[in-house]
């Protein structure tokens, strides 16, 4: 995935949030809609920019879309970010 489209979809505070709400586990887009005062095509259209970015992934469970972090992409994120400040270096040489 294009680091730009992961950063775009981070550079919104509400999809950071939702991002934080799934910490806790799997939540289908009403649970996420109840937890915000915007409407379900709003939090739909976050919901499909992180899902494009990678950060999150959905499983249809009947009726429902259940959404849950993607870590592995979070993980890459931060090993990124690690390589920048040279301490996965450090680790290594330990």
């Amino acid at each position: 995935m294009s680091i730009q489209v992961t950063f775009h979809a981070l550079s919104d505070p509400t999809r950071r949030a939702i991002l934080s709400l799934l910490q806790s586990g799997p939540l289908n887009a009403q649970q996420i809609v109840d937890r915000f005062d915007i409407t379900n095509a709003t939090v739909s259209h976050h919901l499909s920019i992180l899902k494009k970015a990678g950060l999150i992934i959905d499983d249809k469970q009947g009726k429902y879309i259940y959404y849950e972090l993607n870590t592995s992409v979070l993980d890459e994120i931060i090993g990124w970010f690690s390589s920048l400040t040279g301490k996965k270096e450090e680790q290594n040489e330990k």
